[in-house]
């Protein structure tokens, strides 16, 4: 039987050191809004697995559901203006 840890430093030529690159950290940074978001909305559902969901459930997930979708509609907008494309469907 062949051994893999001599063929190791031929896979992993960088070392890896186990903290995230600046440019790594940036990104996280910029899409932190949504990531949060996306845990209120699971945080929401989550709440409702074991019971039927209340109006005051219901609530809480369609807001959660929206401020989703518009940290997704922010950083869409704020990527394409970055990197100078227009986005097409909006009105006039």
């Amino acid at each position: 039987m062949k051994s893999i840890a001599a063929l190791q430093a031929v896979v992993t030529a960088v070392p890896f050191d186990g903290e995230p690159s600046d440019a790594e950290l940036d990104a996280i940074e910029v899409e932190s809004p949504l990531i949060l978001a996306e845990v209120a909305l699971l945080d929401a559902q989550i709440m409702t697995i074991d019971r039927i969901p209340t109006e005051l459930d219901a609530r809480r997930i369609r807001r959660a559901r929206r401020r989703v979708l518009a940290a997704r509609r922010d950083l869409a907008n704020r990527t394409a203006a970055e990197s100078g494309t227009t986005v097409s469907g909006g009105a006039a």
